[in-house]
């Protein structure tokens, strides 16, 4: 547990399995979201499911969420498993936390499956298909650009990705502006913790009735919480341990040999950054006939990177809503690599055995420098190595504040790599 700085939420479940707020192994999280798969294809299997397989392959991924050093065995069970559905789906990830989550859920599918995360990003080329508020949270409108507008127009089942469940309002307001766009029969929302109470299940069977629809929850734990106290609500940060020398700050554009979407961002001042976004980072849809070419891209990236490695501890970077590719990146880099995000959550911190966030450092978001962003749980020294990923290139000065603190923290190297479809100059190039 931990106090979020929040006066609409005042607490968080700092995940162990998640990837945002706890630095982990990687297939610890990609694993966490193809666990949720499997309950989906039981849940829409029914009788049909294999159970003598299926029920040896649940146990084996609980057992590697709960002893991390078995996580990469369960996660490649489960692919090899080639999960199929009885007809396409469309998975939808919530920005920021949940987007990698649902990405790694609709990833544990052989095919005919569907994805694309909502974004708190502005791009004024391209028109949001959905729209709707996270009610509890800091930063509340969600967007949903897709590229292919038969993406949501299709009549079949939408899985709502969310890494908890508490009141299932956020859930409720999706559902509500999907159905009034593109109806369709079938919801699923998926998360890792379900803590809605009698209440708000209730919510959900009123608005089946009303609509007309199913609502199926699925999750990978399920109970009740009861909340006390005063939030908090002036943000605390203790910017990293001080250390006396800073680690060297390497820039490096790494080729991928992915597609770029030719799109801008603007953020709250109305300052434009014209760099291209990657295509199929999920937040502009994918299927699953794309999965190739983003497998193919991340392990060119990944041996790339595990080539500059010096020391035998290396923590790889997320960057907010920029979560899975990193995260599929750190699998690849080889032992003592553990990933973590840094998130625009703000959390209180306190050095206490029994709780969740022990350091927090806080900068000013490259994306757009009103909003805060933190790095948490990451001690000085505790890496040698530290690989922050942007999936496209942001102004020098923008980053600068992050990579000033990563610098205090990191033992030996922090590694910028700036995913890139040609070299640049400005850097080292691989």
């Amino acid at each position: 547990m931990a106090a979020r700085i929040n006066k609409k939420r005042s607490f968080l479940f700092v995940s162990k399995v998640l990837g945002k707020h706890i630095p982990v192994g990687p297939y610890t999280p990609l694993l966490s979201g193809a666990a949720l798969a499997l309950l989906l294809y039981l849940e829409m299997s029914g009788d049909t499911a294999d159970r003598e397989v299926m029920d040896p392959l649940m146990n084996q991924a609980v057992h590697g969420l709960i002893h991390p050093e078995y996580a990469e065995e369960a996660y490649h069970a489960l692919l090899a498993a080639r999960l199929a559905l009885p007809e396409p789906v469309l998975f939808i990830g919530f920005a920021e936390t949940a987007t990698a989550l649902g990405h790694s859920m609709y990833n544990a599918f052989a095919g005919g499956a569907s994805y694309i995360h909502t974004t708190r990003e502005m791009i004024p080329e391209l028109e949001s298909v959905v729209t709707f508020v996270e009610e509890h949270s800091h930063a509340m409108d969600h967007l949903c650009y897709a590229l292919d507008a038969s993406l949501l127009s299709g009549t079949e089942p939408v899985i709502l990705v969310d890494d908890e469940i508490t009141t299932g309002n956020t859930a409720v307001n999706i559902i509500r502006d999907i159905q009034s766009k593109f109806p369709r029969r079938e919801y699923v929302v998926a998360s890792l913790l379900d803590w809605r109470s009698e209440a708000n299940i209730q919510a959900y069977r009123k608005l089946e009735q009303e609509l007309g629809i199913r609502i199926t929850a699925l999750s990978l734990l399920q109970g009740s919480i009861k909340v006390e106290g005063v939030p908090l609500l002036q943000p605390a940060a203790d910017n990293g341990a001080a250390a006396t020398t800073g680690a060297e700050l390497v820039t490096t554009y790494v080729r991928d040999g992915l597609e770029r979407l030719p799109v801008t961002s603007v953020d709250a001042q109305g300052v434009i950054n014209p760099a291209a976004y990657l295509k199929l980072s999920g937040r502009f849809g994918l299927k699953s006939a794309d999965n190739v070419q983003l497998d193919a891209g991340v392990s060119r990236v990944a041996e790339q990177l595990g080539s500059l490695r010096e020391g035998s501890r290396a923590l790889v970077m997320g960057v907010g809503e920029f979560m899975y590719l990193p995260m599929r990146i750190a699998a690849e880099m080889g032992e003592g690599v553990l990933y973590q995000a840094s998130t625009r959550s703000p959390i209180h911190p306190e050095r206490r055995a029994d709780y969740g966030v022990h350091s927090a450092a806080a900068y000013p978001s490259a994306g757009d420098t009103e909003i805060m962003n933190f790095i948490y749980n990451v001690d000085s020294g505790q890496y040698d190595d530290i690989f922050v990923l942007l999936e496209r290139e942001v102004p020098r000065q923008r980053i600068a504040p992050m990579t000033d603190i990563l610098q205090r923290l990191a033992g030996n190297k922090v590694h910028l790599v700036v995913l890139s479809p040609e070299p640049d100059t400005g850097g080292s190039e691989l």
